[in-house]
């Protein structure tokens, strides 16, 4: 029987379950995420001490304790030392932002896609390899061990991006988010826990949660990760490594100060940290800063997609890795894929190889330029953080709308945008922001009537 009486006791979070249904800490479970799905518990909500709720329910302890951590598992919970168990902010929203097809009747404004300039040099590019007589070798598998001079192609690349590396440390996957979620599955068990920031990108989060990899929210100031709070969690949170995006960060659009990039890869080598540095838009920026890699190139995997400067549909990505890691990840690559596109792989590295990727990258910098230029008239009364080449921004609403509210409003004039819910880890409380962006739409006119819609909108609350 409970040793104290519950009858007239404050408690967030008073379960009924049948203890006939076994195992009961799965009973538990389930009523957990039933009652946080359904509204019972709502975000942020501070879940009663695992002692209390084991001598209300007459419970062992260890029950209990499962039971969460098949919640916190699956993101439903975020637990801190020395503060307790809360119901995630996160819980509720989609973090799947590609939905199956393409909203009709709305002005995309939620996706982070490039402008389609350079999908006609590389279809001619495409054309070309196709007519030559051996195009046939492009139809099969490809072979890491044959492809050197394509990882010539890589570190030049990289090394656009603001990190210097050698071929010996290269590997191939289909995307960057496959390369994320082949290093998580390969460095990470089942419950092992990895820091990021407070506001993420939601496909790190679709992975963990896949991986029952448990994210762990790290302070940031300015929107960059506190080195001070990176340390505390590497004493006090059992966290194993980080993730980062250094430039143009998803969703905030900030980018993490030289002096702190240094700070934090010396912390991650003093812990034997490692770090997944996401650098999908270095290319964007005009003069890349030095990548995090740069500071500790034996706790650093360097993950280049080309999906946001080249193409969305050229499913490749590359990733500079410390030898310590790099068997390891290149097998987990093998077990999602086999072996990437040598059609893909080819086209990326001639590309690259004929100087043309900077052609294409100027091109993108010239086409978000003018974009940005629009959104700075339309939006110049309200805070919208972010570069004029970053292909999103992160706006901040007045009034007291929150993101979640927004983001149902504009969807109903016709504008998509995606609220800071979907980007939330944790118990962190969510920033009253959504990510707008600035290239997603087909042109510039369809750019301009989605603003006029978000400035009216915005302009209603103040």
């Amino acid at each position: 029987m409970p040793t104290n009486s519950f009858e007239n006791y404050p408690m967030t979070w008073k379960p009924s379950i049948d203890k006939t249904e076994k195992p009961i800490y799965q009973a538990l479970a389930g009523q957990l995420e039933q009652d946080i799905l359904t509204g019972v518990l709502l975000p942020g909500t501070k879940l009663p001490p695992q002692r209390e709720l084991a001598d209300y329910l007459d419970l062992n302890l260890s029950t209990i304790s499962k039971a969460f951590k098949v919640c916190e598992l699956k993101g439903l919970l975020s637990a801190t030392v020395g503060s307790g168990t809360f119901v995630s902010y996160g819980a509720l929203s989609n973090a799947y932002l590609l939905e199956d097809t393409k909203p009709k009747h709305l002005i995309e404004m939620g996706a982070t896609l490039p402008d389609n300039a350079s999908f006609e040099p590389l279809m001619l590019q495409l054309k070309s390899m196709l007519q030559e007589t051996d195009y046939e070798k492009w139809f099969g598998y490809g072979r890491g061990g044959e492809s050197h001079w394509q990882k010539d192609a890589a570190v030049k690349l990289i090394r656009r991006g603001g990190l210097e590396t050698t071929v010996d440390h290269i590997l191939f996957a289909n995307g960057g988010q496959n390369a994320i979620v082949a290093a998580m599955a390969s460095l990470c068990m089942p419950g092992d826990r990895i820091g990021v920031d407070q506001h993420t990108y939601p496909g790190l989060k679709t992975a963990a949660a896949m991986l029952s990899v448990q994210l762990v929210p790290i302070k940031t100031e300015n929107y960059e990760m506190c080195p001070a709070s990176f340390e505390y969690a590497c004493k006090n949170e059992n966290i194993k490594g980080i993730y980062l995006i250094p430039d143009y960060h998803n969703p905030t659009a900030s980018f993490m100060s030289v002096e702190n990039r240094k700070m934090i890869a010396a912390i991650a080598k003093k812990y034997n940290q490692f770090i997944i540095e996401d650098a999908s838009y270095h290319l964007l920026n005009k003069e890349p800063l030095p990548a995090v890699a740069s500071f500790a190139p034996e706790q650093v995997i360097y993950i280049a997609s080309l999906s946001k400067s080249f193409a969305p549909g050229l499913r490749l990505a590359y990733a500079a890795v410390p030898s310590q890691f790099k068997e390891p990840i290149s097998r987990a690559l093998y077990n999602l894929n086999v072996s990437v596109s040598p059609l893909l792989a080819e086209l990326a590295a001639r590309t690259i190889v004929s100087n043309q990727f900077e052609a294409l990258i100027e091109g993108h910098q010239e086409q978000t330029i003018r974009r940005n230029q629009l959104v700075n008239r339309y939006l110049a009364d309200f805070t919208c953080l972010g570069a004029e080449t970053g292909i999103f921004r992160w706006l901040l609403l007045p009034g007291k709308i929150t993101g979640a509210e927004f983001e149902a409003l504009a969807k109903q004039q016709g504008v998509q945008v995606f609220a800071a819910e979907r980007f939330v880890v944790g118990n962190s409380c969510p920033e009253r922001a959504v990510r707008v962006s600035v290239c997603a739409p087909e042109t510039l006119e369809e750019l301009e009537r989605g603003l006029i819609i978000l400035k009216r909108l915005l302009d209603s609350l103040i």
